[in-house]
């Protein structure tokens, strides 16, 4: 049985002192839930979250990192300085940095490669744009962009990869894809790994949905077949909403 995983992704948002109260505020109230708990935080919040989430079951995650270990790359951050700190998990290839930072799918796999280098767990992120959705072309761009992301892994490794399936249109707009249509989609991307891999492998891997998840919808998505939990953008910066998501049962 897998576990169920709430991610929540602040992205450029929450200054340390701001972040150091969400945790202080939200780790009482999920201390007992039995899925695990991810913040993927700013890169100036990071350190200030390891130590407020300490002796709590929240983990602390970072929203990117560059596949090099050091050189030349200013305002980049290497694998190796996050584990340093004591970074536990990091996102990978969210459509925003495809959008925005010219993230490809060759870079996203050279990243996964260099996270698990220094022991970090990657969160990598698929999905499709509205346009490639009412073209039909949903599936094939989500299983092809799965088949990259993990090209040249170990079967070990995949099995410790959470994939994050984002549909771009829902990101940020309050739109949400029906449970059916997310729970459709994510078993797509966990056939194409059984293709590749084999049954056992696809079965360990956590699939995730992120797309507008909010504590009206977090149950419905959460206990369908292959949805494995949720990673969440806009209701992870509020306690409330937060906490009613984490625990939705």
């Amino acid at each position: 049985m897998r576990r169920k995983v709430i991610a929540g992704n602040w992205k450029m948002n929450m200054l340390p002192n701001e972040a150091m109260s969400f945790i202080e505020g939200l780790a009482p109230m999920v201390k007992n839930t039995p899925n695990e708990v991810i913040l993927c935080v700013p890169y100036t919040d990071l350190f200030y979250s390891l130590l407020t989430a300490q002796n709590t079951n929240i983990k602390i995650g970072a929203q990117n990192m560059h596949y090099a270990e050091k050189g030349a790359y200013t305002g980049e951050v290497s694998g190796q300085m996050l584990k340093a700190i004591g970074v536990e998990y990091v996102i990978i290839g969210h459509s925003e940095r495809r959008q925005y930072f010219g993230e490809t799918d060759e870079s996203v796999n050279k990243k996964i490669k260099a996270a698990f280098q220094n022991e970090l767990k990657p969160i990598v992120c698929v999905g499709e744009t509205l346009e490639q959705r009412e073209q039909g072309k949903a599936q094939e761009v989500i299983t092809l962009q799965t088949k990259l992301a993990l090209e040249g892994l170990s079967n070990e490794q995949i099995k410790n990869t959470m994939i994050a399936y984002e549909p771009i249109w829902a990101i940020g707009t309050g739109k949400t894809a029906t449970a059916e249509d997310a729970n459709q989609a994510i078993m797509s991307i966990r056939q194409e790994i059984a293709n590749s891999y084999g049954n056992d492998v696809a079965e360990e891997v956590i699939i995730l949905y992120g797309g507008s998840v909010k504590p009206e919808n977090a149950k419905e998505l959460f206990t369908t077949s292959d949805i494995d939990g949720g990673l969440v953008g806009g209701a992870s910066l509020k306690v409330e909403d937060f906490e009613k998501i984490v625990n939705f049962e």
